[in-house]
């Protein structure tokens, strides 16, 4: 996947390719940041903009890949020969033997590519023994070679191997960004990648991990509450409505689904707070449901937002302590 169809990390992206491009990419590289947001994708995007033979013609590297030339559709489906990856094995650990390996080719010119590119995913995964050995590439590392190395938990890989490493921090996805790509990558329904981008905490993986009818059931219920609120401040009413939050899902515990359908409501009373200061639409987690938010932010003005989401909080440090699930939804239920 070329930089230019990958979701956020403008300015990152724009670096990489720019030092692709007038070939001072520093030769080991650290892409850090929280699970899911794309690290690895870039790597490898990385890794075609230095090899492709499609948008350069066979001559020097441009600032994205075509995506298409054979070179790219091969570093895409890992195999071509330049292009080495390196992931934890069923041990759940990236062994000496692992990193030795790719060492030993990487002392080597490049196959037919114009860099041998080095991914190491989950590189803090690698045992003491593995960073070790890795240490003098990666301070003098082959003329034709570069490392990548992507972690989720930087600070687990040694201070000799960070020193070492050129890092590169990437953020979370803006909601907007992560429904775009569960919706262009992997099929999902719009409605569906609107709900798990709203609670996912800008990670793709988070939302692939939850599955989208789990994200869809935590916002249809959700809604049902806040609705429910706007509309009426009679306990009965408000009680009935707490019982959407508390039925189980197939998957998980009574708790940890009422986590996830707290946070789908607390995504939803954010967004109601910023609809009712005028805030771009294209920073709401539920940019789909705006015309409803149009419609309850009359009901959620003043400070009732801010106090609303403050209880969220507290309900969700509640269940942390184990907290009776049915009590802690009732609780919310009256705050909202």
């Amino acid at each position: 996947m070329p930089f230019r169809e990958i979701s956020g990390h403008t300015h990152l992206l724009g670096l990489l390719g720019a030092a692709a491009r007038r070939g001072s990419l520093p030769p080991s590289l650290i892409l850090s940041g929280p699970e899911g947001v794309g690290k690895r994708t870039a790597a490898v995007a990385l890794a075609q903009a230095l090899n492709c033979v499609g948008a350069a013609a066979g001559g020097p590297p441009g600032p994205d890949a075509c995506g298409v030339c054979s070179a790219c559709s091969r570093i895409a489906r890992g195999v071509h020969p330049d292009v080495l990856t390196v992931a934890p094995g069923e041990t759940g650990a990236i062994r000496v033997d692992q990193v030795r390996d790719v060492i030993e080719r990487t002392a080597y010119r490049p196959f037919e590519g114009r860099r041998r590119v080095t991914i190491i995913d989950a590189a803090d995964r690698m045992v003491d023994e593995a960073q070790n050995a890795l240490l003098k590439t990666l301070e003098e590392p082959p003329a034709s070679s570069s490392f990548i190395l992507v972690t989720s938990r930087p600070d687990l890989l040694l201070p000799t191997v960070r020193s070492r490493c050129q890092r590169l921090r990437f953020g979370r996805l803006a909601p907007g960004e992560t429904a775009a790509v569960l919706m262009r990558v992997h099929g999902w329904a719009p409605a569906d990648a609107h709900a798990a981008a709203s609670v996912s905490d800008g990670s793709v993986g988070a939302a692939l991990d939850g599955g989208s009818d789990e994200f869809a059931k935590a916002r249809d219920a959700a809604l049902r509450l806040l609705q429910a609120a706007a509309a009426s401040r009679d306990v009965r009413r408000r009680l009935d409505a707490a019982k959407s939050l508390t039925v189980a899902a197939r998957r998980g515990s009574d708790r940890d689904e009422l986590a996830r359908r707290l946070r789908a409501l607390a995504s939803m009373i954010r967004d109601l707070g910023a609809v009712g200061a005028r805030a771009d639409p294209k920073l709401l987690a539920n940019a789909d449901l705006v015309p409803l938010f149009d419609r309850l932010a009359a009901a959620f003005g003043g400070d009732r937002a801010l106090r609303a989401f403050d209880a969220i909080d507290r309900a969700l440090a509640a269940l942390d302590r184990n907290a009776s699930p049915k009590i802690v939804a009732d609780w919310v239920a009256l705050q909202v």
